[in-house]
């Protein structure tokens, strides 16, 4: 599985997102400009020491991650979706899609992408969820759905 961040722009939350990416085995994809650099101390602190678990992957444009994984399910994940990220079907090889914080995904590519659109549910009046919140919420319902291959079970207390 995979999580495509488009012109990311906060450092903490593509920190977080990598953590995220760290502890589940997903792929992270940071498609440029960024809006920070790699070395950056928030950015780093966010992922703590898990960045070495990460396979994190940078492209120039998010044309280049279409034709990297062309014919490859993309999940394209906006507020204004028509759909619940819930109702769709997941499979590992697909790709989970989100835009920068300020903007979300730019409005071309979820014209040209309609079907393949998911959303958050959320309160009227509410603007959005946090980024890495957000990425966190709709990945572990992908993994959910294909029975989080490669993670440990859960439900045993172990006393030290």
């Amino acid at each position: 599985m995979h999580i495509v961040l488009i012109e990311p722009e906060i450092p903490g939350n593509t920190g977080n997102i990598a953590r995220l990416c760290a502890v589940s085995g997903i792929d992270l994809h940071l498609v440029k400009p960024l809006g920070f650099s790699v070395e950056d101390k928030y950015l780093k602190r966010a992922g703590l020491d898990y960045w070495r678990l990460v396979k994190v992957h940078y492209h120039e444009n998010f044309a280049e991650v279409l034709q990297l994984f062309e014919g490859k399910k993309f999940h394209y994940c906006s507020k204004k979706a028509p759909r619940s990220y819930n109702t769709v079907s997941y499979t590992a090889d697909d790709l989970l899609v989100f835009g920068k914080e300020t903007a979300g995904i730019p409005e071309n590519l979820l014209k040209e992408h309609w079907d393949d659109c998911i959303r958050i549910p959320m309160r009227e009046g509410a603007r959005s969820l946090n980024l890495s919140s957000a990425a966190a919420i709709v990945a572990y319902e992908a993994m959910r759905q294909i029975g989080f291959p490669g993670l440990e079970p859960s439900g045993h207390w172990h006393e030290s």
